[in-house]
């Protein structure tokens, strides 16, 4: 691995050999329905609570991903895994039932990059060659933590975001491994799965090309003295802006050499600030630039500014994107996830907004 101005370059190509998305029922109708593993209908996924029921989803996720890629647990040296839960509980308590060395991240909304870079990373390093990256949220856990309790009935301005309900999970892979083939089965659909699950679509083994991790940043904290918890977009849209800026300046890129740039829950609120702060800076996003939060949802679903939450960004990568690198539509991206690193202590005590943004080249070939 390289260090190049602040960006990571990946010498030995870590691969992602598996994924899988777990989304809920308004998920499930938007549109991208049709690139999601699992859809499940009852928000509380055949549990007891909203805790309960994330931490399936990112059970699932991983168990889907695991099935695909044809991998047995004993064959995952790391598992690299988050959400927006206190002391990440939804991972923490998804990851007891395998038998797989854990590790949980925090990076707010950006957890999915982050687990994903800290794997690459260690993959690099010699001291794994396969990690499970994975990253869920829930709408019902995160509004009660971070809001209001659903019973209150709050109004949400137009500036509010909908915490997605959904987990993605992927297996990346050393390349060169000898014991385990680079194309992966289509999910076998275990009958061990609750009858709740929607198989709404299978992936195909046919794709003829691979995705790999070429590059990442970490982001740096940025504060725009945002102090409304209803207003992600614009708090995390700075961390965005700087983060994508520092790493085209450093890799000498320009936004016409990538085929697309994801970030991942800036709404539409966000996209723009996002366009016009990049903009002041001689960057010029176009036709080029999608945000996985506004991609989840219709406009008629009243999400408002659009979807949000580590779930998010995690189900999009782990369905519609890659499926689209594999089957060569697109073959190289940026995907920066954003992340709001407030707590309701800090929007107690009249706190700012900081916020993160960490970012992955993934190409494929």
């Amino acid at each position: 691995m390289r260090n190049n101005d602040g960006n990571l370059i990946f010498e030995s190509m870590p691969y992602i050999a598996s994924y899988a998305s777990v989304v809920g029922k308004k998920e499930g109708e938007g549109p991208l329905r049709d690139w999601f593993d699992r859809i499940i209908h009852d928000s509380y996924a055949g549990k007891d609570t909203f805790e309960q029921a994330e931490s399936e989803l990112m059970t699932t996720a991983v168990r889907v991903a695991l099935n695909k890629g044809d991998f047995k647990e004993e064959q995952i040296d790391l598992a690299c895994c988050g959400d927006l839960l206190n002391q990440c509980v939804a991972s923490s308590f998804a990851m007891r039932s395998y038998a797989i060395p854990y590790a949980g991240v925090y990076g707010a909304c950006s957890t999915m990059a982050l687990s994903m870079i800290l794997s690459a990373i260690t993959i690099e390093s010699g001291a794994a060659k396969r990690a499970v990256c994975a990253a869920s949220s829930h709408y019902c856990t995160a509004e009660r933590q971070y809001r209001f309790p659903l019973e209150y009935g709050s109004q949400r301005p137009p500036t509010a975001q909908w915490t997605v309900t959904g987990s993605g999970a992927c297996i990346l892979e050393k390349a060169g491994n000898s014991d385990q083939p680079k194309a992966y089965k289509a999910d076998k659909r275990s009958k061990s799965f609750p009858s709740i699950y929607n198989d709404s679509h299978i992936n195909e083994s046919h794709f003829p090309c691979t995705p790999y991790l070429h590059a990442a940043r970490f982001g740096r904290i940025i504060d725009f003295q945002i102090t409304d918890q209803n207003n992600m977009g614009a708090a995390m849209a700075p961390a965005a802006a700087d983060t994508i800026y520092r790493y085209l300046s450093a890799s000498e890129t320009e936004v016409e050499d990538y085929d697309m740039i994801f970030t991942g829950d800036l709404g539409r609120v966000g996209s723009r600030l996002l366009r016009d702060l990049l903009s002041e800076k001689g960057v010029e996003l176009g036709e080029r630039h999608s945000d996985c939060g506004v991609m989840i949802f219709d406009e008629d679903q009243d999400v408002h500014a659009g979807g949000s939450g580590c779930g998010c960004c995690a189900s999009v990568l782990c369905g519609y994107i890659l499926d689209k690198m594999r089957e060569g539509t697109f073959r190289n991206i940026l995907f920066i996830p954003t992340g709001a690193l407030l707590s309701p202590t800090t929007v107690m005590q009249k706190q700012t907004i900081p916020s993160i943004a960490h970012l992955i080249n993934i190409r494929a070939e």
